[in-house]
């Protein structure tokens, strides 16, 4: 049975979730984002089956998040490092990391993300783009986009009133 695919899913968690959705790939990118490059740094790292990374390692190249670099040519192999659009997924394990410390680590937290200079705790936050100011999350919400289609606004509405609704 072929697996539904979600590449052309208007909701952008549905997009990207086709894309990393798979936990060997988010693990790969946070391996990624902290200096691995090689398929044996990887393999030894995540203890994965050879297919399995291979698998992986080419559908992120073909998601653009790693870009596969020769930095042996006899015998020819290969380095995967992030590009630019694999950067900006750091902003998503950020936030892995700090939900999983606020609901998973009774025990206390294994890794922290703190500000590299200081070595401060810090924590993901929204801003606002037009002046940078924080936003609480709790003061965030979606809402239609500038290209959303009419099945997607009515999505929004009906989510805006169930909430209003609650709020009341």
């Amino acid at each position: 049975m072929q697996r539904k695919t979600l590449v052309h899913d208007e909701c952008p968690i549905a997009r990207s979730l086709e894309r990393v959705g798979e936990w060997w790939s988010i693990l790969i990118m946070r391996d990624a984002l902290q200096g691995l490059r090689r398929f044996e740094e990887f393999s030894r790292s995540l203890d994965i089956a050879p297919n399995m990374l291979t698998r992986r390692l080419n559908s992120l190249v073909e998601a653009g998040l790693l870009e596969r670099q020769p930095y042996s040519q006899r015998p020819l192999r290969y380095q995967y490092v992030p590009t630019a659009r694999g950067e900006d997924f750091r902003v998503v394990l950020m936030a892995f990391v700090a939900w999983g410390n606020r609901h998973y680590a009774p025990e206390g937290e294994s890794v922290q993300i703190v500000e590299r200079a200081t070595g401060r705790p810090v924590r993901p936050m929204m801003a606002d783009l037009v002046d940078g100011r924080p936003v609480p999350l709790e003061q965030c919400t979606v809402q239609a986009g500038p290209r959303a289609s009419d099945g997607i606004r009515q999505r929004m509405q009906t989510l805006q009133a169930l909430e209003t609704e609650r709020e009341a």
